[in-house]
């Protein structure tokens, strides 16, 4: 089976105010760097994302609320401070839970080795009543809902190494025990979530918080020796990681130090997790959902260097 890569030119159209960095850029970025590369990854569309879907994490005034003011908006509009959409917006948010659901779609039934949603604007700060972060609705957590709902899986896990904590997703996994999150990101940064003591209900929530400046080769071995090893002993029959590419060095948003390499090897760690974690309870599935990342050079080779580990499924 040939991997797949989830794309829609609606990425390229979700317009925010000058100067944000959540844009349309950063789309572009990645399919520059990509290039002619990468021919054996198969190419697929991110269907929009049915009312359903959406409503598997997000209460149905809360969606009302997003449809209102951004249904009808032709220029961008706030949801908070940081969170702007149109109507296109709307739906590039809602193609990317479309695309999150795609890849697990695709892997289950077999039709991809892995999948890797290339889809803006990311997802994993959006909580259940609330936009926060660039984030509509929340990606990751909703693929996982649409794992158990459809295909029957019982235990899903999210890998998150965003420079931001993703309190969206811990938010939707915390009083389920089915349900993992794992995240490693800079503290104090936004949003203030992830210290080591937040564990959630069940002890499914695991955090690394980061000092500014923290090289690479360590946050590795903090996933090495904290966070991957706490993933295997849940056993899940799915991995969902929350790619965010913000923890480069040369982000402009973050203050972590990982290179574009440390992605490469971050990630070829987190399909080694999936193979051991296999032996205890069958096929571990793995798909990647994109989420941050704003120095475009930086993101656009980190993504390359993550597209490329992933290859190895």
């Amino acid at each position: 089976m040939k991997p797949a890569l989830i794309t829609h030119e609606i990425s390229a159209r979700h317009d925010v105010p000058a100067g944000h960095p959540e844009r349309p850029e950063r789309y572009a970025a990645i399919l520059d760097h990509i290039g002619d590369g990468y021919q054996s990854w198969q190419r697929a569309a991110a269907p929009l994302a049915v009312r359903a879907q959406l409503e598997l994490v997000h209460s149905e005034s809360y969606l009302d609320m997003v449809f209102d003011v951004t249904g009808d908006a032709d220029e961008p509009a706030p949801l908070d401070a940081d969170t702007w959409a149109s109507k296109r917006g709307y739906e590039c948010a809602s193609r990317a839970v479309g695309g999150a659901c795609l890849a697990v779609d695709m892997v289950m039934e077999n039709k991809a080795s892995t999948a890797f949603s290339l889809m803006r604007p990311p997802g994993h700060h959006a909580e259940p009543e609330q936009a926060m972060g660039f984030c509509l609705f929340s990606s990751a957590a909703i693929a996982a809902r649409h794992a158990q709902q459809k295909w029957g899986l019982n235990r899903i896990a999210v890998v998150d190494f965003d420079v931001h904590h993703g309190n969206g997703t811990q938010a939707c996994f915390w009083n389920d025990g089915s349900l993992f999150y794992a995240s490693s990101h800079q503290m104090p940064l936004f949003p203030g979530t992830g210290a080591y003591d937040e564990t959630g209900a069940y002890q499914n929530i695991f955090n690394l918080p980061l000092a500014y400046g923290t090289g690479g080769s360590s946050i590795r071995s903090g996933w090495r020796d904290d966070l991957l090893p706490s993933i295997v002993a849940a056993r899940p029959d799915l991995i969902i990681i929350s790619a965010g590419f913000d923890a480069h060095e040369a982000d402009p948003l973050g203050g972590l130090q990982m290179t574009s390499d440390d992605f490469g090897i971050l990630t070829n760690d987190i399909i080694d997790s999936a193979n051991e974690a296999a032996e205890h309870s069958g096929a571990v599935r793995v798909v990647s959902l994109l989420e941050g990342g704003y120095d475009l050079n930086a993101l656009g080779q980190s993504v390359c260097q993550h597209m490329t580990a992933l290859e190895g499924i």
